[in-house]
């Protein structure tokens, strides 16, 4: 195990030197990667209404994806540089069990993520709503009732699943942007584990 996480640690290094040596200043990076993480989101709500929810396109969902793409990407951009500094204070570990404990809180920002994407399309509905409002469109709706029905969905869909699995999937594909770091991890270990497995293997085919 020691040897795959010493694997896994170079490629680690690997990665954080390729970003320290092309990020630039952080005064531009930051947009960049703001903007990068807008269009990420738009793109994922998009992916998710389309195929979990394609009879509720209309004016008003079309409006809800400027906040979702904003307030996701004030999350994601958030999560990504925690997963810079976490990333960091990991490769500083000296023993196995700090370094994959570091490594697990990404697995902590994954899950938040799951309650963000709740919090955030019901937000942007409310804004969107409120928008309608003033432009007579809509009726008014109150915020909290809102969340309180997303909120009791996330409940449903952890209760019956079976029952839920449109409104799972379309949660699942809406948090992918903020999984992003989790998978790399997962990736990173499994090529580690593979790279170990093969250099054993061919050591003792060369016996």
């Amino acid at each position: 195990m020691d040897n795959i996480i010493e694997i896994w640690k170079v490629s680690l290094e690997r990665l954080l030197d390729f970003y320290d040596t092309h990020r630039g200043p952080l005064y531009i990076f930051f947009p960049l990667v703001f903007i990068f993480f807008v269009i990420v989101n738009i793109v994922f709500y998009w992916w998710a209404m389309v195929t979990a929810f394609p009879f509720l396109l209309n004016a008003h969902y079309f409006k809800v994806q400027f906040p979702v793409g904003i307030l996701g990407a004030l999350f994601d951009s958030f999560s990504f540089f925690v997963t810079i500094y976490i990333i960091r204070r990991a490769l500083r570990s000296s023993k196995s069990w700090e370094y994959i404990g570091h490594l697990s809180i990404d697995l902590v920002i994954a899950i938040l993520a799951t309650f963000w994407v709740v919090y955030v399309f019901s937000l942007s509905g409310w804004i969107i709503n409120q928008w309608e409002i003033v432009t007579h469109q809509a009726p008014p709706q109150d915020l909290g009732n809102r969340t309180d029905r997303y909120e009791q969905m996330l409940v449903d869909a952890v209760e019956n699943p079976t029952d839920n699995m449109r409104n799972i999937y379309f949660g699942i594909i809406m948090g992918i942007s903020a999984m992003i770091p989790t998978c790399i991890h997962v990736y990173m270990f499994l090529r580690a584990s593979w790279e170990r497995v093969t250099r054993v293997y061919f050591s003792r085919g060369s016996v």
